[in-house]
């Protein structure tokens, strides 16, 4: 009896060896094994905090002075706890910038922290962030400029040495590294060492790449190298925060050089590409790369945040957020608050996976092989992946749902150890037992998702129309995200119509106009309304799910409708109305190397009973002619002028809100508004957006 046993147990065995087939065959480039971890970490920081942090600069000049560097309560812990608590992988530091100024007591050059106040130049802050991503879980990158505006011998063979030398100092000391960042930015103006002259030199052979490259592989083999063209991963081509919808991970890679001015290809890479070379999506949380205070009131909103997220991890890249790190030498609380915001709304939308625990089926499994099944999709394993027959690159898989579900996310992978194949694939959703098309795309490669509206379907199907080779899909996940709550974005028009919006169309929002709350019996909003006269307005937006958003209040004055700016002193005059567009983001300057003070004459196309007026400065990210000091006028006539109003904007140009001016109550119909002192070197003066204050209860008197 036991014989017959084993006997059937081994027939039992070879029938299932007989029934396996071959995996499928790799397609194109594939991915490294540096590539593959890399892809996994989707989500880290970027630490930009360095001399210009107390500069006040984006790129300095290389005359700093070490002694400049003195942050009073540097905690690298304090980041590293920020990043790990906001669901990041890694920090990657900028070790040294294109000032030349050096985070760690170098022995290549004396312009680093061991000549500066902080601790006594004992001080190596490469040490202590190691030390605390440690701590907290976290991998390390390091950012290492190759210009260096500092150094006496840039642009010689000498100084290429000192580079090599920096990069084996930061590679051998400090842990393992999993990302070296090269900037793009090569050559021109700088200090180099009292020179102060322009030097260029040819970036694609002065650096000897080759012998870098090298002395990455021999000292970190496992981390990946940052460029415009790698070796290992690209730069996404854009500061913003997004890649093209179609983005492959591969790229002609040997075409491509730092400074490369193709650089709009890099955000879509090359269906035809050599090299497996996939993006990587930096942005800041701010404008600026480093700290500004003038900047504190422009971090990025979460409706802002979350939309980078979609549209770059969501589209095969890897997300990298850039944290000013301010002159405290901590993350800024604003950006602390607006990080968490955007961990608890992604946490939310991906909470529960509702394809875990369904049915699966298939157009087609390899070989009939139970190995390469649908059910590989949602296993949870990344391993196992379904795929089909060589010769087939038309197929669906189904995902089956006992009773009606509503979702509205969807989160593909490829099995990329096997290359990026899918060109072109729909969504589809059985819906009252009919099928409906969701959505249509092109790419998948490591991480694709996408997002639409709600549906209630018994059935979600992958449907590829086309590939490379046989379709290999190692993930599908099925969510339903919640309503985005956030608060109303409020804006005026010039012609007096105010427009509430949200990011989520299944919102309800209610508002008043007497500063009393809003609540579901104010007055919902449908479509933009007149406010002509001042008045307090609260708006909030409720989910009938999820409660109700925080209440935004905004004081609105009187219409802009009829005002028109009658005189400037310099600049160009048929552009003048964005000073006056209820949008402090457009803006409107007078002409540079003015000698004297600038200023503007508006009519408001009526006589009003005047209180104060309003002064937006410019919201640019390199602002210039910011008014200091200003002179307010009123004139019922144009003719007779009467000065309401002197003094000065205190600490405008590092806070850069709007300025609020008061004065005892004034009849005007003609305002004038000069710059008697700007922050710059010459009188140009500029405007984001100018506004008035009136008496309540008097706005009105009869046009002349």
């Amino acid at each position: 009896m036991k014989l017959k046993k084993l006997f059937y147990i081994g027939a039992l065995a070879s029938l299932a060896s007989c029934t396996q087939v071959e995996p499928p065959k790799a397609i194109g480039p594939t991915p490294s094994e540096r590539q593959l971890a890399w892809h996994d970490m989707k989500y880290y920081a970027f630490v930009h905090f360095n001399m210009n942090t107390f500069t006040d600069m984006e790129w300095g000049t290389g005359g700093e002075l070490p002694e400049q560097f003195n942050p009073s309560q540097l905690d690298t812990k304090q980041w590293a706890k920020v990043a790990k608590e906001a669901g990041m992988t890694g920090i990657i530091i900028t070790a040294k910038h294109h000032d030349g100024f050096c985070l760690w007591p170098t022995e290549t050059t004396e312009h680093s922290v061991k000549n500066s106040p902080w601790k006594h130049g004992k001080g190596d802050l490469l040490k202590d962030l190691s030390e605390a991503c440690a701590e907290y879980g976290l991998k390390m990158g390091i950012y290492l400029s190759p210009w260096d505006r500092n150094h006496a011998d840039y642009g010689q063979p000498e100084y290429v040495k000192v580079f090599h030398d920096q990069l084996r100092e930061l590679l051998t000391n400090y842990g393992e590294i999993f990302e070296v960042w090269f900037d793009g930015a090569n050559g021109g103006s700088g200090y180099y060492g009292g020179a102060n002259e322009t030097r260029k030199i040819d970036n694609k052979t002065y650096y000897q790449w080759d012998k870098a490259e090298a002395i990455v592989r021999e000292l970190q083999p496992n981390a990946v190298i940052f460029s415009d063209g790698g070796p290992d991963i690209r730069w996404v081509g854009n500061e913003e925060g997004w890649a093209n919808e179609t983005n492959w991970s591969i790229m002609r890679r040997d075409e491509i050089y730092p400074g490369w001015p193709r650089y709009v290809e890099l955000r879509s890479g090359h269906e035809d590409g050599t090299h497996w070379l996939p993006a990587e999506v930096n942005v800041s949380i701010r404008p600026g790369w480093y700290y500004h205070p003038r900047e504190d009131h422009q971090v990025k909103t979460l409706q802002q945040l979350v939309k980078i997220y979609y549209e770059s991890i969501g589209r095969n890249g890897n997300f990298l957020l850039n944290l000013p790190v301010d002159t405290r030498g901590l993350v800024h609380e604003t950006d602390v608050a607006r990080m968490m915001a955007l961990k608890q709304q992604i946490d939310k939308d991906f909470e529960v996976d509702l394809a875990q625990g369904q049915k699966t089926s298939a157009s087609e499994v390899r070989g009939s092989d139970m190995r390469y099944s649908a059910n590989n999709t949602i296993d949870g394993n990344p391993d196992t992946y379904w795929a089909t027959n060589d010769s087939t690159v038309q197929a669906s898989v189904t995902i089956s749902f006992d009773d009606p579900t509503e979702v509205n996310r969807i989160l593909l992978q490829e099995y990329i150890p096997l290359g990026q194949r899918v060109k072109h694939f729909i969504i589809d959703a059985e819906i009252d037992g009919k099928w409906k098309e969701i959505d249509g795309q092109t790419t998948i490669g490591h991480r694709r998702i996408l997002r639409f509206n709600t549906i209630k379907a018994t059935k979600i199907r992958v449907n590829i129309l086309d590939a490379k080779a046989s379709p290999a899909l190692s993930n599908i996940q099925l969510f339903r995200a919640p309503n985005f709550l956030t608060e109303p974005v409020v804006q005026r028009k010039k012609d007096g119509l105010v427009h509430l919006s949200v990011p989520d169309k299944k919102l309800e929002l209610y508002y008043t106009l007497d500063g009393s709350g809003p609540t579901v019996d104010s007055n919902a909003y449908g479509a933009p309304f007149l406010v002509s006269t001042p008045c307090t307005l609260k708006v909030a937006a409720v989910d009938p799910d999820n409660g109700q958003s925080v209440v935004i209040s905004k004081n609105l004055d009187i219409s802009k409708k009829e005002w028109k700016v009658i005189r400037a002193s310099s600049g160009n005059e048929l552009e003048t109305d964005r000073m006056i567009d209820e949008d402090p983001n457009t803006f409107w300057a007078t002409d540079e190397k003015v000698s004297k003070p600038q200023e503007v004459v508006i009519d408001l196309g009526a006589v009003y009973d005047l209180s104060g007026f309003t002064y937006w400065p410019i919201q640019e990210r390199y602002p210039y002619g910011i008014i200091t000091n200003y002179e307010f006028s009123t004139s019922v006539d144009d003719k007779k002028w009467k000065i309401t109003a002197t003094g000065e904007f205190s600490n405008v140009v590092n806070s850069r809100i709007e300025q609020t001016v008061r004065f005892k109550p004034q009849k005007g119909r003609y305002i004038k508004i000069k710059g008697t002192k700007v922050d710059g070197t010459d009188f140009r003066a500029s405007f984001g957006e100018i506004g008035v204050l009136t008496v309540p209860g008097k706005q009105h008197a009869q046009k002349k």
